[in-house]
């Protein structure tokens, strides 16, 4: 049974919820000050339900690492993503602050918040540097199933994409640019720092314990993945089960997974490791995503029965 929730939201700034004493997320949509840091919303902090904090924010090697948010890497010649650009095998990282572009939130759609559940549809627009208005988003949040005896709850995230521009919209990443593996790009977590080194799972048997697991897993399709991470100062661990929805298989392009374990933890949906897309004038795209948060270490087996215990 699910228990209940408290949600606060501070017009025009953040979002966030709590359980049984516990801020389990704050969702910021206010702007970023850091236009480099290509400004757009995010989840931070994001924690278990006994309190044990499992984002990172600004962290010193990534400034633009921020929680929980939807990013594009490569799109067009731009930067959602935030930070330095990937120009290719000969020029590699560098500083580009004409190329990164920003996510506006135009306001909330709809807005339900019930005693043991939260789920909004936000507005946004895509704009490139340059100020011109690139693609239209419609993204839903969802949490739900805060259950103490799993020691769990669930975040539902969903984006339904519109190229506004008069040309294609092209969707690439680091490695679509000559960088092997390297694909980073759509919905992306950044953990803490005492997350590094933390195991990496998967279906079928694949990944395992630290980095091996993640390069494991790296580029990989698979429905379904897990990070698992060791606390500093507390001595617990805590799980991130993150999922497909069924219907992302038949989406717009393949998607793989993204990963890593060291020397950063993070994990991506990426819609684009391999090979660009575009999206033509008009047309739209969705992709649809779950990330159980968990206390304890699981594994494959629980995040197996979870997934079919708690339908889409």
């Amino acid at each position: 049974m699910s228990a209940r929730i408290t949600v606060n939201h501070t017009l025009g700034e953040a979002i966030s919820v709590a359980s049984g004493g516990t801020e389990l997320l704050s969702y910021v949509y206010r702007p970023d000050p850091e236009a480099f840091e290509s400004r757009k919303p995010y989840i931070h902090p994001l924690r278990t339900l006994s309190g044990s904090l499992v984002s990172g924010y600004r962290p010193n090697d990534h400034r633009w690492h921020k929680g929980l948010q939807m990013t594009a890497s490569h799109l067009s010649g731009q930067n959602f993503w935030g930070g330095n650009c990937y120009l290719g095998p000969g020029q590699g990282y560098q500083e580009k602050r004409d190329r990164v572009g920003s996510m506006r939130h135009d306001g909330f759609e709809a807005f339900e918040a019930a005693e043991d559940r939260l789920r909004f549809t936000e507005s946004l627009t895509w704009i490139e540097n340059g100020g011109e208005e690139w693609a239209r988003e419609q993204r839903t949040v969802g949490l739900h199933s805060v259950e103490p005896d799993e020691g769990s709850y669930a975040l539902d995230w969903s984006i339904h994409l519109t190229n506004t521009r008069t040309e294609p919209l092209r969707f690439g990443s680091p490695t679509t640019a000559g960088r092997e593996m390297a694909g980073y790009t759509g919905l992306q977590w950044r953990g803490p720092r005492d997350f590094t080194g933390g195991d990496v799972l998967g279906p079928d048997g694949r990944g395992g314990g630290g980095e091996p697991g993640a390069a494991d897993l790296m580029g990989t399709q698979a429905p379904w993945l897990a990070f698992v991470g060791t606390h500093d100062d507390i001595d617990a661990k805590s799980t991130l089960l993150f999922a497909h929805a069924p219907e992302n298989e038949g989406g717009i392009h393949a998607s793989h997974w993204f990963v890593r374990s060291r020397p950063i933890p993070t994990v991506a949906f990426s819609w684009a490791f391999f090979e660009e897309f575009e999206l033509a004038p008009g047309e739209s795209f969705s992709y649809r995503y779950r990330v159980v948060v968990a206390d304890g270490a699981w594994d494959r087996d629980r995040a197996e029965a979870y997934l079919k215990s708690h339908g889409w």
